[in-house]
């Protein structure tokens, strides 16, 4: 025995209105809500500003290594000239 389209949608449209008018839909939002509010507390980024972050660290250690190995050459000069 086949179901036609039509018995098909209307028995989606009841569940459907079923759902929206009991307390399921309430919860639905609520949960919404739960979900969204733990995200925030996790403040969680986005991969493209992760991306951001990290190459912007990338480029400090790098400076700071440069910075590191001038400060031992000049130290290394002002040893020798003693």
């Amino acid at each position: 025995m086949l179901i036609s389209n039509e018995k098909i949608q209307e028995l989606s449209l009841k569940i459907k209105q079923l759902i929206e008018s009991s307390p399921i839909s309430e919860l639905n939002n609520n949960l919404h809500a739960l979900i969204q509010g733990a995200l925030t507390k996790m403040e969680l980024v986005s991969r493209e500003e992760f991306d951001i972050q990290s190459a912007l660290l990338a480029r400090t250690q790098e400076q700071l290594k440069r910075l590191e190995e001038k400060i031992s050459q000049l130290e290394e000069g002002q040893a020798s000239r003693k």
